[in-house]
This record gives structure tokens, C-alpha cells and sequence, in this order.
């Protein structure tokens, strides 16, 4: 049985640990507005051996477990620093719900590459460093996914009203609210 998406608590947990990280893919979207939710949380760890070594011990404290389709439940999932870092891919389960880790998410070259245009955004009370809605739509364009394609309509519609309001802003030399 799934936990309950608890998003907060595993951000916490993450930050707690000072783990280098960048939220992407559903989660990100909705933190930049987009109406349509998800039941998980997936992130791009920056991979370096200290960082990764974190990432282990903050998923320790969460009980992460490897989830797949096939399995009716969640594998034991021994880790340390190396091993996070030997796949491309986790998908987990843990107390506060389903986390993905991507070291290198689809459209994109990873950490770095994303964090260039990051930005920290409050997520109730955490300062959490999240990928821009630009590069959330660059990684969802070659997925391929159903979920992806329905989502994109939306994104891109925000991401256009976002650059118009920019622009009027610029044009009026007005702040918009």
C-alpha cells in the first residue's frame, strides 16, 4: 500500500541533509502553477560521491524502498553512495510517499545543465531549488509519456503568459502584480 504523498516532509528531510538537488518533472510543475497534480516527487541530485552520500542517508531516514510496476511491493533498497550513483534511474517508495531520482532526466544533461536557470522557490516554508518551467517542458517534450502530453498544453500555455507579462512589463516599465 503507497504511503501518503507527503512532498514536505521528504523536501525536509532532503534539506536536513543537506542534499544538492533540483525538483523536476510534475512536482515542479505544480509549484509553477500548473492545476494538474501528482502523487510523486522527483528530483536531479547533483552526483558527487559527498552529495550522493547524503542523498543515502536521507533516504535511510525516509525507508526508501525500490518500486517497480512488476513488484506488488517495494523492494529493500541497500544503498550508499556508489550505488546511487551506478544507476541513471531510482524509483522508490517511502514513508512519505513515491520519490524519483533522475541523474540525468530526458531532454537535459543532468544536474548541471538544469541548474542554470533553477531558481529557489518557497514550498510551504522550504527554500527548495527547483528547475525552471522551461526546462520542465524540455524534459517532458521527449518522453513521449501520456501524462507528458497532456500536461504540456498547460505548461506552455503558462510558461507564454509568463513571457507576455514579462514583456509588458518591460514595454510599460509598469511592475505587474
Amino acid at each position: 500500500m503507497p504511503a501518503e504523498f507527503n512532498p514536505h516532509d521528504m523536501l525536509r528531510v532532503l534539506l536536513e541533509h543537506e542534499v544538492e538537488f533540483i525538483v523536476i518533472g510534475g512536482f515542479a510543475a505544480v509549484i509553477h502553477g500548473s492545476p494538474l497534480p501528482t502523487l510523486h516527487l522527483d528530483i536531479t541530485p547533483l552526483h558527487g560521491k559527498a552529495n550522493l552520500g547524503r542523498l543515502s542517508a536521507a533516504l535511510s531516514d525516509l525507508k526508501a524502498m525500490v518500486r517497480a510496476v512488476e513488484l506488488d511491493e517495494p523492494l529493500p533498497h541497500g544503498h550508499d553512495a556508489d550505488s546511487l550513483g551506478a544507476a541513471q534511474v531510482w524509483n522508490l517508495r517511502t514513508l512519505s510517499g513515491d520519490l524519483d531520482i533522475s541523474f540525468v532526466p530526458t531532454g537535459t544533461t543532468g544536474y548541471h545543465d538544469l541548474r542554470r536557470d533553477a531558481a529557489v522557490e518557497d514550498f510551504r516554508g522550504l527554500p527548495v531549488l527547483v528547475a525552471s518551467l522551461a526546462d520542465v517542458i524540455r524534459s517532458k517534450e521527449p518522453a513521449g509519456r501520456d501524462k507528458d502530453r497532456r500536461v504540456l498544453p498547460v505548461l506552455r500555455e503558462i510558461l507564454a503568459r509568463r513571457l507576455h507579462e514579462k514583456q509588458l512589463d518591460k514595454s510599460t516599465g509598469v511592475p505587474l502584480l
